[in-house]
C-alpha cells in the first residue's frame, strides 16, 4: 500500500511547497472565503485544534505558493462547542451554518467535526447551496439518499467527507472483535449523541450477525459524572468485551471508571476514543489497552508522510493525528475545486465549487480522494489502533500512544 501511494504523496508535497520567489505579477487580486466549523470549546477541543491546524496549514501553503493564481484564501473559523453543552452544541452549529450561508464571500466550508453538529447544519447549508467537506463526521444518515428530503432539501448533495462512515466503522470493529480477538459476548454503551447512537447501532447489528452474544445496551448521559451503577451491572454479566459508541465527554469517564470496575474485559470503541482528549482526560493506566477505530487509512505510519508530520509539529508545537491529515486533505480538495472553477469561469461561485468537489479526483496524503453520488468517500478503509503507554513521548502524543494494529476486516 505504501508503494502504491508513493507517487501521490510526492505529488502532493511538490504541489504544496511554498514558492519562495513567486512572481509579483501573480499577486492575488480576488479573495475567496472558506468557512470552518469545529468543536473548539469543550471535551473535544484537543482534536479540534489538531484538525484546525491541518486545515490552516494547507491554506497557508496555498496563499504562500499562490496555488490559484489571482486568488487569495481567507478563513472564517467558527466554534460549535459551548461551555453549557461541554462539547458540540447543535444549536450553535446551526447558527454557524446560517452565518456562513449569509456571507456571500464563503464559497465552501470544512467541517463539522461531529455528526450531531452535521445533522443541525446540513439542511441550512443545502438551502444556501454551500458545500462542506467534513474530515471526521461519520454518521451515514447525513449523506444517505434515504434522508435526502431532511438533509439536502435543495436537491444536490452538499455534505462531502474525507473519511468513510459508521456504516463501515461500527461493523468492521465487530468483525475485528469476532475474527481477531475471538470475542464471544459484548455489552454496548452509547453517549446518546447522533454519532454515538449511530455507530453503536451499526456495531451491535453486525456483532449479532457474527454470532456475538450482546448481553445488553445502555445509553449514557454525557453530563453525568458517575457511571458506576451501569458498569457494576455490566461486571455482573461478565462480558468478554465492552463497546462504547460516543465522543470524549462521556468517553473519558467510561475509560476511567471501566478500568477500575471491569479491568479484565476487552474494551473498544470508534474514533470518539481516538485522540488526545482520551489520553489526557483518562490518563494511564486507565486508557491502556483500549481499542479504537478511525474511518480512514493510517497515514501517520507511512514514511512518505514524515516530512509533512515534521512540518506540522514544527509549525504548531504539537503532533498531528490522522484526522489532521483528513482535514488537510479536505482543504486540498477545495483548493483543487476552486482552481478548476477559476480556470474555466470568470467567477468562483458556490454552485460551481460544489460541482467541482463532486467530480474531484485529488491526489492527497491518504491517496486519491473522490466521492460517490451522495458525497461519501469512495475509499472505505477502517484502521484499528490500541492504546499503549509510551513514557518516552508526551501523554497527548497520539502518534506514539495509539499503536496501529491494521485494517479492520471488512463486512460483506
Amino acid at each position: 500500500m505504501l508503494t502504491r501511494r508513493q507517487s501521490l504523496l510526492a505529488a502532493t508535497a511538490t504541489a504544496l511547497a511554498g514558492i519562495a520567489g513567486a512572481d509579483p505579477a501573480h499577486a492575488a487580486d480576488k479573495t475567496v472565503k472558506i468557512g470552518i466549523d469545529l468543536s473548539l470549546t469543550g471535551a473535544d477541543s484537543q482534536g479540534a485544534a489538531r484538525v484546525k491546524n491541518g486545515i490552516v496549514m494547507a491554506f497557508d501553503a496555498a496563499n504562500q505558493g499562490i496555488a490559484v493564481p489571482g486568488y487569495k484564501f481567507d478563513l472564517l473559523v467558527l466554534d460549535d462547542g459551548t461551555a453549557t453543552a461541554g462539547q458540540y452544541d447543535p444549536a450553535q452549529a446551526a447558527t454557524n451554518a446560517r452565518k456562513m450561508v449569509a456571507d456571500k464571500d464563503v464559497v465552501a466550508s470544512i467541517g463539522p467535526q461531529m455528526s450531531g453538529a452535521g445533522k443541525a447544519m446540513t439542511p441550512i447549508l443545502s438551502q444556501g447551496g454551500l458545500a462542506t467537506i467534513t474530515p471526521s463526521s461519520t454518521n451515514p444518515d447525513i449523506s444517505s439518499p434515504k434522508f435526502a428530503e431532511q438533509y439536502r432539501p435543495a436537491g444536490k448533495p452538499i455534505y462531502f467527507r474525507t473519511v468513510t462512515t459508521d456504516a463501515f466503522q461500527g461493523p468492521n470493529m465487530a468483525n475485528f472483535l469476532a475474527e481477531t480477538l475471538k470475542v464471544k459476548s459484548v455489552y454496548v454503551l452509547d453517549d446518546s449523541g447522533a454519532y454515538g447512537v449511530g455507530i453503536a447501532d451499526a456495531f451491535q447489528k453486525q456483532a449479532e450477525n457474527r454470532g456475538l452474544k450482546v448481553l445488553g445496551r445502555d445509553q449514557l448521559n454525557p453530563k453525568e459524572a458517575d457511571y458506576t451503577t451501569t458498569l457494576t451491572k455490566i461486571k455482573s454479566l461478565n462480558p468478554d468485551a465492552l463497546y462504547y459508541g460516543g465522543v470524549a465527554q462521556a468517553g473519558v469517564k467510561v475509560v476511567k471508571q471501566a478500568s477500575d470496575i471491569i479491568p479484565n474485559a476487552i474494551k473498544a470503541g470508534g474514533d470518539g476514543l481516538y485522540g488526545a482528549e482520551i489520553l489526557l482526560g483518562a490518563g494511564f493506566p486507565a486508557a491502556e489497552g483500549w481499542y479504537a477505530t478511525i474511518a480512514a487509512p493510517n497515514v501517520l505510519e507511512n514514511p512518505e508522510a514524515a516530512p509533512w508530520i515534521e512540518r506540522f509539529a514544527k509549525k504548531y508545537g504539537m503532533q498531528p493525528e490522522n484526522y489532521s491529515i483528513t482535514a488537510y486533505d479536505a482543504a486540498r480538495v477545495i483548493l483543487d475545486a476552486v482552481e478548476r472553477v477559476a480556470h474555466s469561469s470568470p467567477e468562483v461561485t458556490r454552485e460551481a465549487v460544489r460541482d467541482a468537489i463532486q467530480s474531484a479526483k485529488v491526489k492527497t496524503l491518504q491517496g486519491e480522494v473522490s466521492f460517490d453520488d451522495n458525497g461519501d468517500l469512495t475509499s472505505r478503509i477502517i484502521s484499528v489502533f490500541q492504546i499503549h503507554h509510551d513514557p518516552s513521548h508526551p501523554s497527548d502524543d497520539v502518534l506514539h500512544q495509539y499503536k496501529y494494529i491494521g485494517v479492520a476486516p471488512q463486512s460483506s
